[in-house]
């Protein structure tokens, strides 16, 4: 069986995030990720602990938005938690054993030529349409891109954005104050997919907080979010089953609780 998680925001939370959603003070934490020799991302000890044990009875399938250069700085998959894939680039990048699969990226490739405007494109349609987005612009490899905002778009604007996105082959996802933009054959679902048909094994559960987490959620018997995220927001009206897919706990803290879930589903 496979576990698929994002990672953060999920289960992995940076300085930033604590700081924003909270810790509980008598909440010990774990050091994961390492960033010009500091420590810049945390698990709770308890989380970091039941994850280990949960990789050696399934395989466990990190999936993120992240480069994968930026992925490498996890520490936590080098030496606690060894790895056999990882999805990053949000699914345009599938790692074996730490190395790209080249053929998955050139399939990519060739469906992006076909079916999406090209990123100056879509940034000069946007701006014929008069949406001046207040932000940094940052390059994903060279996938898709995202905008590190200084205030947030009206909800107008931000309408505006997804029906035009939608309109010439990409969506948008809007994470605390980075707005992507990615093609839609990008895709964290499909690349969990492929892993799922290469190894015959099915998706018993996963983990997200975001829309883009979504496209591999709904793929998976047993679905987490936290609380605190995009995808909580969307879900909140909906009642039933995808209601209760949502943690009890916030920051830090829905992290452990999910990987909690998760280990007792498997006892």
């Amino acid at each position: 069986m496979i576990f698929a998680s994002d990672l953060d925001r999920t289960i992995i939370y940076s300085q930033r995030a604590i700081a924003e959603l909270g810790r509980p003070e008598e909440l010990p934490l774990t050091p994961v990720e390492q960033k010009d020799s500091n420590w810049v991302a945390y698990m709770t000890k308890t989380s970091h602990s039941l994850l280990k044990e949960l990789s050696e009875r399934c395989l466990f399938v990190p999936v993120t938005t992240r480069t994968t250069a930026q992925f490498s700085r996890f520490v936590i998959f080098k030496k606690d938690i060894p790895i056999k894939y990882a999805i990053t680039s949000n699914g345009a990048n599938i790692l074996f054993n730490g190395k790209p699969m080249k053929e998955w990226s050139f399939h990519l490739y060739n469906r992006l030529k076909m079916e999406s405007v090209s990123q100056t494109e879509l940034v000069s349609i946007l701006l014929k349409e008069g949406i001046h987005l207040d932000g940094e612009k940052k390059q994903a490899e060279q996938w898709f891109f995202y905008y590190l905002l200084n205030c947030l778009p009206s909800d107008s604007d931000r309408i505006a954005i997804e029906h035009l996105a939608d309109k010439y082959g990409w969506r948008t996802s809007l994470q605390g104050r980075k707005l992507y933009l990615v093609p839609k054959a990008i895709s964290k679902g499909n690349a969990l997919n492929q892993i799922c048909n290469l190894e015959g094994l099915y998706a018993f559960a996963g983990a997200g907080d975001s829309m883009l987490d979504w496209d591999f959620l709904k793929d998976c018997q047993y679905r987490f979010v936290p609380n605190h995220g995009e995808l909580a927001r969307q879900l909140m009206s909906v009642s039933g089953e995808e209601y209760s897919m949502i943690t009890t706990t916030s920051g830090v803290k829905a992290g452990e609780e999910i990987i909690q879930k998760v280990y007792k589903l498997l006892d």
